[in-house]
């Protein structure tokens, strides 16, 4: 339980961040594109057209809330959606993931350590049960 309630705490999970330079979009003068799109089959999530995540093992993906990993959660919180309405989208739409990037980071490298982490106590609680 404390794992969970401190998750704030817990040390990031050592995730291998890349960047990589989008010079078309630099050059517009705008920030990256966000993107948010996790893979499980290779360990990694996609953040915007410059940077991706590596090194997320099996176990991060395979904690759950309810029928979603944890992983896609915290993505699904973070993407930009635009209201349809046009005078709301003008008046009220304000959140842009290049704001939050860093902090995104932050959670899914500790929301990493709690998966994984927790899939290892369950684990270890089903062995001993035996």
């Amino acid at each position: 339980m404390q794992l969970h309630i401190g998750y704030e705490s817990v040390a990031p999970f050592p995730l291998t961040r890349t960047d990589t330079p989008d010079e078309k979009v630099r050059a517009s003068g705008l920030p990256p594109k966000a993107i948010l799109r996790a893979d499980p089959a290779s360990g990694g999530i996609t953040l915007d057209t410059e940077t991706t995540l590596r090194g997320i093992p099996s176990e991060a993906w395979a904690y759950k809330l309810g029928n979603r990993c944890t992983i896609d959660w915290v993505l699904d919180q973070y993407k930009e959606k635009k209201p349809k309405d046009p005078t709301i989208r003008e008046k009220f739409d304000t959140y842009r993931f290049a704001d939050y990037k860093e902090k995104v980071i932050d959670l899914l490298a500790r929301v990493t350590t709690v998966s994984v982490d927790t899939v290892r106590l369950a684990d270890a609680m089903k062995a001993a049960s035996r």
